[in-house]
């Protein structure tokens, strides 16, 4: 490695430009990396935009392969892209010049036991950060159910957990999870995810983005992120039920993803369509006008999912300075988070009525939401910023360079 920088190869099926929280996070992480790196990211195609093979982006050569894209909407579809990012990715990871250290998330999960054959292959160190335990999130969520699957799963996992020379995971709980599932407890690192508290501020209630989307003499009550399976909107949208005496009550779920339709459909169902409107993802540059337009956010996670998921998308709640209901098993990370921050309050997943109480506490002013929402920006420009997480990867990934 004399004379040059070390060359980090990095896997992940989403990248920049792609709207998924790890394709943010992780170029995020490589863009602020590549002054010291050589960095190879290999990712898989996108659904819009285009699909060139091989492009540079911040200092970051992008290596795009042939996969498919469908819509996440059916678990089939999603399954065909894994599948086919993953046969793309061995090929790629094997063509790729000799890495000093070899780094996978794990979006789609084994995608992490394809890096780590490539590791194994240029005898290169191998680090892996976990998002999310799987196949439990997927057992859990009762989308999962095929014992042998299951099985299959549970050992493709516990196999990169116990060779990974280290193991990141973004959460206190998450690290005892891992460790649970083989991760040596040696080789487990914390490291939260982050925000970019510069880019990322509060902006007025009423702004430029609430008055185009007549917000403005709502109580807007604001989820904004993935709509899938862990984020528990089922009891969101029937809290509204119970709120159909506050005529100014307006929840709001910005984004998409595998449950959309049905969270729709779900609304009409119970007429409470007129009360929750669907927005699709918002550009990044517009987030602070977006997430500060909320009154309050809420962040809910599905029973059972403690340690398994970890919802950074409040840390993007808090850079704004908006107050969070955390709809969330107590012992979770977004519990101890909300506590700790003294940005909002917790209430127990799964429990439409118990939610709607807290709206309506909040509506009726028993709480100080501007004094909740500059806590949280205080504590996470303090404790969650990016330069913060970028040196500790820095760090580990220096550390894994010199012992190849």
């Amino acid at each position: 490695m004399t004379g040059r920088r070390p060359r980090l190869l990095v896997f992940n099926q989403y990248y920049w430009p792609g709207v998924e929280a790890t394709a943010h996070l992780l170029s995020e992480l490589c863009g602020q990396l590549a002054d010291e790196f050589d960095i190879t990211v290999v990712t898989g195609s996108l659904r819009d935009g285009s699909n060139d093979r091989r492009v540079v982006h911040d200092g970051v050569t992008i290596v795009r392969v042939r996969s498919t894209a469908f819509p996440r909407t059916k678990l089939w579809r999603r399954g065909v892209n894994y599948a086919s990012y993953l046969a793309g990715s061995a090929l790629a990871g094997v063509r790729a010049a000799r890495p000093d250290v070899v780094l996978s998330m794990t979006d789609p999960p084994v995608i992490a036991d394809v890096a780590l054959l490539v590791a194994r292959r240029f005898r290169a160190p191998f680090v892996v950060v976990s998002q999310d335990v799987f196949p439990e999130v997927a057992v859990e969520l009762k989308q999962l159910d095929n014992p042998f699957v299951i099985g299959a799963l549970r050992r493709a996992v516990r196999l990169y957990l116990e060779r990974a020379d280290r193991v990141v995971a973004i959460g206190s709980t998450m690290g005892a999870r891992l460790e649970e599932k083989g991760a040596p407890p040696g080789r487990v690192s914390v490291i939260p995810n982050w925000v970019d508290t510069d880019k990322l501020t509060p902006r007025p209630r009423r702004n430029e983005w609430s008055a185009a989307h007549d917000l403005d003499d709502c109580f807007v009550v604001m989820h904004s992120g993935n709509i899938g399976h862990a984020q528990n909107l089922d009891a969101l949208i029937r809290s509204a039920a119970f709120l159909r005496n506050l005529d100014d009550v307006a929840i709001v779920l910005i984004g998409d993803g595998a449950r959309r339709a049905e969270l729709v459909e779900l609304a009409r169902s119970i007429g409470v369509d007129d009360r929750v409107r669907f927005l699709p993802y918002q550009e990044r540059s517009v987030l602070p006008l977006s997430l500060s337009s909320a009154d309050v956010h809420v962040v809910g996670l599905a029973p059972g999912l403690s340690g398994y998921v970890v919802p950074s998308r409040v840390y993007g709640i808090l850079a704004a300075g908006r107050p969070v209901i955390a709809a969330v098993d107590a012992e979770s990370e977004t519990a101890q988070l909300v506590t700790a921050a003294g940005c909002g309050i917790v209430v127990p997943p799964g429990r439409p009525e118990v939610l709607a109480e807290a709206i309506r506490s909040a509506h009726a002013g028993e709480f100080d939401l501007d004094a909740l929402g500059a806590a949280g920006r205080e504590y996470v420009v303090a404790n969650a910023g990016r330069a913060a997480a970028v040196d500790k990867y820095r760090t580990l990934l220096r550390e894994a360079a010199a012992a190849c």
